[in-house]
């Protein structure tokens, strides 16, 4: 079992494995100027200032463009903007790139980038306020010429431009904000990226068309077809038989099968964390009961049986037999090795003995009855890792009955909150980001616990982040992150589980497949085997 600190920088480096292309068929010769994708991302809104979640990220970034990018070693590089740096401890100016234009012909500016942020800080609202972390600390923002934005905090925020690296800009309309009920059933979304909307069939299809006028250069494909497959099995076999040229989310167990039939695979440690989490707000729970079924107290407000159920999970199987070697057990939010994570924290082996009695001491020897939620095939193996989890939790006399369900549902049922705990995952794009919205208290006006589903508060750890938030970046604030993160998992809100790699499958018409570690999937990834394509 993978439970050292097998995730060193190296891995946030793409590399592909190559085996023999496999022989065309009828259904590869058609036009070769199409890519056609299948997706396990399932686009819930073509808003893309609606929801953080990474199916409207990695989709809606052929259309859409950052001020900052976040390369594949998570540097930040120009994207909109071509500079910037900070004037004082409060104030940013970010120098724009010229000659820019959206897709509609008009050109991108200054006050493009103040809609966006005003867009998103004062119109968009909770649940549709993903993105308002990211903006919740702007005081004021101006523009004192075109191409050059400032922008005043409230107080210090060193990794502004960590946050603009998430935020798409959009063009400001002649009036007022957008809805984001016109954008899905209006006029096509317009932005500045390498590709232009053609068409979107909810839950189905997105067909993009390239921008000739990109101002990066003429993208590779004419034409970019993503279909949505949801069963992981159903990507393998579109890649398998010649429909699709990509599948991404490919499980670990499909792999040597697809090498076997001339797929090629490529594969990246992912910068992101999958988990088991509590509600730890509420007095009752639904599916929580005693063994002879009559509802008790919520057990998940005692961190003692948060505890007993983080030893009693046994990650090694999770990484070893359900991930197939494609994952590393995790025992914090990132990968450990990473800026901002902690050395003392590794990943420990189960021990049912000292689980069952540290639940004892909690006031349960005899255990409970739990339903254990999640989503199904929206992550590698997450149905599957259910399964192992309810089994590890029997042998303390926890008898967990999971249920899954298509993320759209689950994440509909969990917001209304028809589970007490459940599986889950999130990534992002530094370690404070994830505890700001995974861990910190839900605070709108704040922007923090965005995703802290559970509702679980530590005032202890809200400040210790808030402080090393207000640190520049570097050691020390990478030290003080680290220091927060060991308290808060004292408290065991979440149980670590993995870190997943991506991983993506590829037909002969790719040349080589360039994997990020945030796990988006683009036709940007994507080189044509030929440059006839």
């Amino acid at each position: 079992m993978k439970l050292g600190n097998p995730f060193r920088p190296p891995l946030l480096s793409a590399f592909l494995i190559s085996v023999s292309l496999w022989s065309a068929t009828p259904a590869q010769a058609q036009e070769r100027g199409e890519l056609r994708i299948a997706t396990s991302y399932k686009l819930m809104t073509l808003d893309p200032q609606y929801a953080n979640l990474n199916e409207n990220t990695s989709l809606l970034s052929h259309i859409y463009e950052r001020l900052v990018y976040q390369d594949e070693q998570l540097d930040l590089k120009p994207g909109l903007a071509a500079s910037w740096r900070p004037v004082s401890d409060t104030k940013w100016e970010f120098k724009l790139r010229d000659n820019v234009r959206f897709h509609d012909g008009s050109a991108f500016a200054a006050d493009d980038v103040i809609y966006t942020i005003e867009r998103i800080r004062d119109f968009l609202k909770p649940p549709s306020g993903g993105f308002r972390s990211y903006v919740s600390g702007i005081k004021s923002v101006s523009a004192p010429d075109p191409l050059t934005v400032l922008i005043e905090t409230n107080g210090k925020v060193p990794n502004l431009p960590l946050f603009f690296s998430s935020i798409f800009v959009m063009n400001r309309p002649s009036d007022g904000f957008e809805p984001t009920e016109d954008l899905n059933a209006g006029r096509p979304p317009v932005g500045t990226g390498p590709y232009r909307f053609e068409s979107w069939s909810s839950g189905e299809t997105l067909k993009l068309t390239r921008n000739d006028d990109y101002w990066g250069g003429r993208p590779a494909w004419l034409k970019v077809a993503f279909r949505v497959i949801e069963n992981p099995a159903a990507r393998v076999a579109a890649l398998s038989t010649g429909e699709v040229d990509v599948a991404d989310a490919i499980p670990a167990r499909d792999v040597a099968s697809l090498k076997q039939r001339g797929a090629r695979i490529a594969s990246v440690g992912a910068a992101r964390i999958n988990f088991i989490q509590f509600d730890v707000s509420r007095e009752t729970l639904p599916g929580v009961t005693d063994k002879s079924g009559t509802p008790i107290a919520n057990p998940f407000k005692n961190p003692v049986v948060r505890r007993a159920l983080a030893m009693a999970t046994d990650r090694g199987i999770l990484v070893d037999k359900i991930l197939a070697g494609y994952g590393t057990a995790a025992s914090q939010v990132f990968p450990n090795g990473l800026p901002g994570t902690s050395a003392n924290l590794q990943p420990q082996a189960s021990n049912y003995d000292e689980a069952r009695s540290l639940l004892s001491q909690a006031g349960f020897p005899d255990g409970f009855n739990v339903i254990l939620a999640g989503p199904a095939g929206r992550y590698p193996g997450d149905a599957e890792s259910l399964q192992a989890i309810a089994q590890s939790w029997s042998r303390i006399g926890v008898k967990a009955q999971p249920t899954t369900a298509p993320f759209s549902v689950f994440n509909t049922k969990r917001a209304a909150g028809d589970y007490g705990v459940w599986y889950g995952g999130t990534s992002g794009e530094a370690v404070d980001i994830i505890l700001h919205t995974l861990l910190a208290s839900p605070n709108p006006e704040r922007g923090t616990g965005a995703l802290n589903f559970g509702k679980f508060q530590n005032v202890a750890f809200d400040a210790m982040l808030a402080k090393a938030e207000s640190i520049a970046v570097g050691p020390e604030r990478n030290k003080a992150l680290a220091e927060a993160t060991e308290l808060v998992m004292a408290d065991q809100p979440i149980i670590p589980l993995y870190h997943f790699h991506h991983i993506v499958g590829y037909g002969p018409r790719i040349g080589s497949y360039v994997m990020h570690p945030r796990g988006w999937t683009t036709a940007m990834q994507m080189l044509a085997a030929s440059a006839t394509e």
